[in-house]
């Protein structure tokens, strides 16, 4: 049996899933960042696994055989903290990095505590980097 990727794109309700976020403020945050994903992307958005938002699809493959689908861009709006998944080469993020705002960057993802934290403008051209980023993954 091979790999079976644990986030897939669902039906679920976006709406619905970013009602159940429990503080108001993440909620609120997350219907704005819903509203500028679907903007700068231009994708509708989709529920992918339990937890993520994301725009856009892409298929990867890797060399091990590994493939898979996922979204080009999107964010999780987490207890602790909003994932924001912006997949770019380290240089587009070293642009970007000094003017964003407070966050810290994970492998796949950059994490902050809430939008009044960052630039939105800026958060704007990562999310279109990204998307240009991952299409180009597309095998």
């Amino acid at each position: 049996m091979g790999y079976v990727p644990k986030t897939k794109e669902t039906d679920n309700s976006v709406i619905d899933f970013v009602e159940t976020v429990e503080r108001p403020e993440k909620r609120e945050d997350a219907y704005l960042l819903l509203d500028l994903f679907t903007e700068v992307t231009g994708f509708e958005a989709k529920m992918w696994g339990p937890s993520i938002i994301g725009f856009g699809s892409y298929h990867y493959k890797y060399a091990s055989g590994h493939e898979g689908d996922a979204p080009l861009t999107g964010f999780s709006p987490r207890k602790a903290k909003i994932s924001l998944y912006l997949m770019m080469d380290d240089e587009d993020y070293e642009k970007f990095a000094p003017n964003f705002g407070k966050h810290t960057r994970g492998k796949a993802c950059i994490y902050v505590n809430k939008l009044a934290d960052i630039n939105v403008a800026v958060l704007k051209d990562m999310i279109k980097v990204s998307v240009a980023f991952s299409k180009k993954q597309n095998r």
